[in-house]
């Protein structure tokens, strides 16, 4: 699967679209989801939480293990997916298209601090070693 380019990523496997509305929707990688196996449960923060950059904020759970989903940027929780709530599978099917939740960024700048598709590969191919 290949990264797509018009993400941007955290160290710790959250990507993040910038809309065309200024929010930013949130959800975890291809590879997060190939290390953590089949989803069995989502559990999303809720809209109107205020979030800090790095807060672990959401826990997808597989038949492996559970995992902190953490903020990729500040700011407030405007939307969660309840869709992939209610088919934690989706995410195992396609991870770009099943998000998480949304946030409405305290500052758009954070985005530009977010690793890009090719250094998130690198990373990537950096512990597949």
């Amino acid at each position: 699967m290949t990264t797509p380019a018009d993400l941007k990523y955290t160290k710790s496997h959250e990507w993040a679209r910038l809309e065309a509305d200024g929010s930013v929707t949130v959800g975890i990688t291809h590879h997060a989801q190939e290390l953590l196996g089949d989803m069995v449960f989502v559990e999303n923060p809720v809209a109107g939480r205020k979030l800090t950059q790095g807060e672990e904020c959401a826990v997808v759970e597989s038949v492996k293990a559970a995992s902190d989903v953490y903020a990729p940027i500040a700011g407030e929780v405007t939307a969660a997916n309840g869709d992939v709530e209610n088919a934690p599978e989706s995410i195992n099917q396609d991870a770009y298209t099943a998000w998480l939740f949304k946030i409405k960024p305290d500052n758009a700048a954070d985005l530009g601090t977010l690793l890009d598709a090719t250094a998130y590969q690198t990373l990537v191919d950096s512990e597949a070693h």
